[in-house]
């Protein structure tokens, strides 16, 4: 089973920051992600969602691939990549893998203007080392279906790397 884990953060940077130290542990095999999406509600309001992977353009790729075999085929390729690209295109728009759109289109509409949150699907991990990574970027746990032990924890990390950076601001004081 898959682990959701739903994280706020104060800018699309921050969360985006975020994404690319889970990938660098994706590439030490310290996690395995399904998804990795930043989900930014701008000024104005309006929800975006960066997702990790581009659908569209891996299925038109794909489906242009395929058109210009079979056109060489038929003994008319170029009419059968446009083909196989609008095909691939569009059945890369309609195919949804990972966390689902529409939740997290309803996650963005309850964030804060201008501020973020990172959405991760996650197969695997090695829990105690992704935590003490994530916990150093802080930021507000928002959902998650793990267990209630380990959200707790989870949380715990979170507001204690929000509780370090606030003290660090305090005995700084005013410049």
């Amino acid at each position: 089973m898959s682990t959701l884990v739903v994280i706020d953060y104060e800018s699309e940077a921050k969360a985006e920051e975020v994404r690319q130290a889970l990938l660098k542990m994706q590439k030490a095999y310290l996690v395995d992600l399904a998804d990795a999406v930043v989900v930014v509600r701008d000024g104005q309001g309006k929800v975006k969602l960066r997702q990790l992977h581009n659908l569209v353009a891996a299925g038109a790729a794909s489906g242009g691939f395929w058109g210009a075999l079979l056109g060489l085929l038929f003994l008319n390729p170029l009419f059968g990549i446009a083909i196989g690209a609008a095909t691939g295109a569009i059945t890369g728009a309609l195919r949804d893998v990972g966390i689902n759109d529409n939740f997290m289109k309803q996650l963005g509409e309850t964030l804060k203007p201008g501020s973020a949150a990172l959405c991760v699907l996650i197969r695997q991990m090695t829990p105690d080392k992704v935590v003490e990574e994530i916990q150093k970027f802080g930021g507000t746990l928002i959902q998650t279906n793990l267990c209630n032990e380990n959200e707790a924890k989870l949380r715990e990390a979170l507001a204690s790397a929000q509780k370090t950076g606030d003290l660090a601001a305090v005995s700084a004081g005013p410049v």
